[in-house]
């Protein structure tokens, strides 16, 4: 049975996922891909696949969740990252629960992230409930280059979970790290927050117990302190950059 459901999908060289995330989605009656300038087959993939296909230069990840919908035919939306895919139980969930769903409601999904071999299950990671179906009449994306959310009247949760291959390999955990300290650096900086070396030491440290004690992320073995470790080093970069604007901006 098709729902009359757009899932909206953004990506930039999705190869490796879009059809696993786009396969996931059987229920849906329309599949929306805009891409930011892939330069592998991700397009050629979405559209083999049925999904219509848009672009769009980059604009921050809360505005360009939001100009995908605004491409979606449906008013109901299910938003995926291409790195995502729905299963099989959540499917079903969503089916059963469809004709009693509000429409001032946005409904939020346990994601359960798959990294380094394993399924993690602490330090943070499970249940990261995410808000990602919802109407778009009376919900909609913020505006954030990061830590973009959807903003709902009301929040209800689904039961079962939506999957994610977070990273490919320890290498690209680091690369995406940089990548979003420095977002969160300048997100931060702009406000006002200003770094000093109390912040550099202690923050890391703090991160690193709250992930591996106070949040189990030893229940997850070798992984969980690689992954607690991870989350120290990307907390150290965030104020190291904030350092760095400082810096720049007394010598200019």
């Amino acid at each position: 049975m098709k729902l009359p459901i757009s899932v909206v999908i953004i990506t930039l060289n999705e190869e490796r996922n879009i059809e696993r995330c786009i396969r996931s989605v059987p229920f849906a009656s329309e599949v929306v891909v805009l891409d930011s300038g892939s330069t592998d087959e991700t397009l050629s993939i979405a559209k083999k696949l049925g999904a219509v296909v848009n672009f769009q230069a980059w604009l921050g990840f809360g505005l360009q969740k939001a100009k995908a919908v605004e491409m979606a035919k449906y008013d109901w939306i299910l938003s995926l990252d291409a790195d995502e895919a729905v299963t099989a139980e959540l499917a079903e969930e969503l089916k059963q629960k469809w004709e009693k769903m509000d429409v001032e409601t946005g409904y939020e999904v346990p994601r359960k992230s798959f990294h380094l071999g394993r399924w993690i299950m602490h330090g943070g990671w499970y249940p990261d409930a995410q808000l990602r179906l919802f109407n778009k009449k009376y919900s909609s994306w913020s505006q954030d280059s990061i830590h973009e959310k959807v903003v709902s009247k009301n929040v209800a949760r689904f039961e079962n979970p939506l999957l994610h291959w977070v990273f490919r390999d320890l290498s690209h955990q680091v690369l995406t790290n940089d990548r979003y300290s420095s977002l969160q650096a300048k997100e931060r900086f702009e406000r006002g927050e200003r770094a000093s070396l109390v912040k550099l030491v202690i923050k890391p440290w703090v991160k690193f117990i709250e992930c591996y004690f106070f949040k189990l992320g030893f229940l997850d073995g070798l992984p969980g302190f690689i992954i607690a470790v991870g989350a120290a080093y990307s907390m150290f970069l965030r104020w190291a950059k904030i350092w760095e604007m400082q810096k720049n901006q007394k010598g200019s």
